[in-house]
């Protein structure tokens, strides 16, 4: 589970605008004042279920971390 929901930076985070493009969804990440966070640890989980690969994206860890627990709800 990616971490970046409940991080204080999350809505002008630039790593997580990228995760969010590689979930297929519209980035919630403004366009102005890009934060970009210091060493964001990604993880990618692959999975092959009958010949179709699908391919999940996590930041699990990152020094840049402010806890703010429900902020992408705002």
């Amino acid at each position: 589970m990616c971490i970046c929901i409940n991080c204080q930076h999350v809505h002008h985070c630039i790593t997580y605008s990228v995760i969010q493009y590689q979930h297929n969804k519209q980035s919630s990440v403004k366009n102005i004042l890009f934060f970009i966070p210091f060493e964001p640890l990604i993880e990618v989980n692959i999975y092959n279920i009958e010949d179709n690969v699908k391919m999940e994206w996590d930041i699990v860890e990152c020094l840049s971390f402010a806890e703010q627990p429900g902020c992408w709800l705002t």
